[in-house]
């Protein structure tokens, strides 16, 4: 019997431990079950819907991802966001605010920052900050929920920037890991000046288009082999969620109680997939229940204890920074949610 070569052997191994491969391998299993079996028609449905509303921004988010790893120095990011000081939280969360990209698509983002040498309090901060608190998403919600919509902004600024202060007093500690990335920038290290010496002595040619072409899409590639695994387990578990939930109980569990907040909680736990697509699901939990602070919770929630988010900060930032996002973040948006539906009924 013909032996199988060892490099085919070790290829096939590796193969079935990556977990884009499996999750990819998964996804179109049930969606070639759905042609058959009526039943998994909602899934497929519901999935295509979820492709279509975050393909953009995860494709936007890997681009700018793959654009900050070949043109921005570590050197810049490491002047800005890696100072122990509490301008860095904010230069994080302004940071965040500016970009106009769902929670998926700034998932790339900020595994890049990190690896450019950003805190990783900086990273958490610009991680929560960025898909509730940017500018789209600022429109989006204040059209749907008018002046409460800056409240729920406000709040996510609000925990975005504690979260980051206590991060730095955890760093402090050494009881989250340090970002080994983090280069020793001279105080008097100017970027500015870097900048322009850099821009003057940079010829535009053919050559070098092609060189910043490979560039970026290097980057580009290795951040997809980091993040597309965990995007696409998302958007398969939320789907399915989706599909075999009946929308019913939403409304039936999600009273303005705490109850209601915990399982709120729960659920967006499960089903967050994007910012942009859930503004509106949680102006449905608004207008049906009363509830400002499910709403609130449904948003916020679907960030800090989405497996997405605390798998990629696990497997490339550190675990116990991934497990202590949730431990800070989840009391702060639960007292939050339960303040606003004590007072903004």
């Amino acid at each position: 019997m013909p032996q199988v070569p060892v490099c085919c052997q070790n290829k096939k191994s590796g193969l079935w431990k990556n977990k884009l491969f499996l999750v990819s391998v998964s996804i179109l299993a049930l969606v070639a079950l759905s042609y058959i079996f009526q039943i998994f028609l909602p899934f497929r449905k519901i999935l295509f819907q979820y492709f279509k509303s975050i393909w953009w921004a995860v494709a936007l988010g890997l681009f700018l991802g793959g654009v900050i790893d070949y043109y921005i120095p570590r050197e810049y990011i490491s002047k800005v966001l890696s100072k122990k000081s509490p301008v860095t939280i904010f230069n994080a969360v302004f940071l965040g605010f500016l970009m106009s990209a769902c929670s998926h698509g700034i998932l790339a983002l900020s595994i890049q920052l990190h690896k450019k040498g950003a805190s990783n309090p900086a990273v958490v901060s610009f991680l929560l900050a960025s898909p509730w608190a940017n500018v789209a998403v600022t429109m989006i919600l204040i059209s749907l929920f008018g002046l409460k919509g800056i409240l729920i902004i406000l709040a996510a600024i609000i925990i975005a920037i504690n979260t980051g202060f206590i991060f730095m007093f955890l760093e402090k500690q050494g009881l989250i890991e340090n970002n080994k990335n983090t280069v020793e920038v001279p105080l008097e290290y100017s970027i500015k000046h870097d900048f322009y010496g850099r821009l003057k002595n940079y010829k535009f040619n053919l050559n070098s288009l092609r060189q910043d072409i490979r560039g970026v899409a290097k980057g580009l590639i290795m951040l997809s082999q980091m993040v597309l695994g965990w995007i696409l387990l998302g958007m398969l578990l939320a789907s399915l969620a989706g599909a075999f939930i009946p929308v019913h109980f939403f409304h039936k569990f999600m009273s303005p109680t705490l109850l209601g907040l915990m399982i709120t909680l729960g659920l967006a736990t499960v089903i967050e997939v994007c910012s942009e697509g859930s503004s509106p699901l949680a102006f449905e939990i608004y207008r049906q229940t009363g509830a400002l602070g499910n709403s609130f919770v449904f948003l916020m929630a679907g960030v800090v204890t989405d497996y997405t988010e605390i798998g990629l900060l696990w497997s490339n930032v550190g675990k116990r920074v991934a497990l202590w996002m949730p431990l800070v973040t989840v009391p702060q948006v639960i007292i939050l949610g339960y303040l606003f539906n004590l007072f903004l009924k």
